[in-house]
């Protein structure tokens, strides 16, 4: 067992909470938001607010966890390498900073989606354009910069962990993968390219995976043949 105490397993902890808060706020926003135009949300959202302010909830506490996860990662890698420790703990707090601001965009959404429908849901008025603005401009375009942020920081992180041989080295290989996969996606989908969720299925189970493995068994001191 490391020397670093019982705070590999609070990291693995933190990377489960932060995966089931970010897994109810998805799904409660997405159940607000449905499908269709920015009227059609506007009318959707305005129908289901309890949703959209339990997927706010959960967005802010996943902000949150988000900020503990880089602290703790920081604290249990920055040995490996301060300043890329340091630059990978300003990425997930620039991640934390969008995933807040959705946050703001969805309770926005809220009051412009109430008063769309008390209005009459007139169509080509300022309802939709600010409403567009809302859910393409800041909700949407948000979760693409916080993902671009997410990736950029793992890349350094999972890194750390490779060198460091605190877990299995397949584990850290698989997360830089799906780390690089995601930041490809990302900065094509800020090129003006909708790609959806498909660049960024494959960090759901790495973080499962390392998530339990960390709260099991805490992390490894590599040994003098291995370093």
């Amino acid at each position: 067992m490391s020397a670093q105490g019982s705070t590999p397993r609070y990291l693995g902890g933190a990377f489960l909470g932060v995966v089931l808060t970010s897994l109810v706020s998805g799904v409660a926003t997405d159940q607000a938001l449905g499908t269709g135009n920015v009227s059609t949300i506007l009318g959707h959202v305005a129908g289901n607010a309890d949703a959209m302010h339990v997927g706010i909830l959960a967005g802010m506490v996943n902000a949150v966890g988000i900020l503990i996860l880089a602290a703790l990662l920081f604290a249990v890698l920055q040995g490996q390498g301060r300043t890329m420790a340091t630059a990978a703990l300003a990425c997930w707090v620039g991640e934390a900073f969008f995933y807040a601001l959705n946050q703001v965009a969805s309770s926005g959404l809220i009051r412009l989606g109430t008063d769309f429908v008390h209005a009459g849901s007139p169509d080509g008025s300022f309802y939709q354009t600010l409403g567009g603005f809302l859910y393409n401009d800041v909700y949407k375009l948000g979760g693409v910069i916080l993902m671009f942020f997410y990736c950029a920081g793992g890349l350094l992180w999972y890194y750390l962990f490779f060198k460091s041989r605190y877990v299995p080295r397949w584990l850290p290989l698989y997360g830089l993968a799906v780390a690089a996969a995601g930041l490809v996606g990302a900065s094509v989908e800020l090129l003006g390219n909708n790609l959806g969720m498909l660049p960024f299925i494959a960090i759901l189970p790495f973080e499962l995976i390392i998530g339990f493995l960390l709260v099991l068994r805490g992390v490894s001191e590599p040994s003098a043949s291995a370093a």
